[in-house]
């Protein structure tokens, strides 16, 4: 006998869908934007493939980019643009969280309400990199 799928599942799923269709839009046109050269890259189009090879310490030193949020600061560059979707992509699942905690309440499922607490806590520190770690 197949489960039916709960109204958070529900829930869950039709935000991650539309998220991702934003995310993939954003994903391409800030690629368009980048590749067309409207916006002037930290790095050129043409140069990207020398930069794969090098380890992330040799990569963030010869082109100045710093780690973690920085790159918030250079919007104005057509490749850091790219970081947008990318970062709204990566923060849905705390939003999908966020979502599905009031009908966990109503339903008083304390168990399910603590643990989506709990996940919604943990990604947010993650994506912070107050701890030194992640956030990039």
């Amino acid at each position: 006998m197949a489960q039916q799928a709960t109204e958070e599942q529900i829930l869950y799923a039709n935000i991650l869908n539309k998220g991702m269709l934003v995310g993939l839009i954003g994903l391409v046109v800030t690629f368009i934007i980048y590749g067309a050269g409207i916006l002037k890259p930290v790095i050129p189009l043409e140069q990207v493939q020398n930069y794969w090879v090098m380890p992330v310490g040799d990569y963030l030193e010869q082109t100045g980019i710093q780690a973690g949020w920085a790159w918030l600061g250079n919007m104005k560059y057509g490749d850091m643009l790219n970081f947008l979707p990318i970062a709204f992509l990566s923060l849905l699942t705390i939003v999908c969280y966020l979502a599905i905690i009031p009908g966990l309440v109503r339903k008083k499922d304390t168990a399910y309400v603590v643990l989506a607490v709990v996940e919604v806590i943990v990604l947010a520190v993650a994506a912070s990199g107050i701890l030194g770690s992640g956030g990039h």
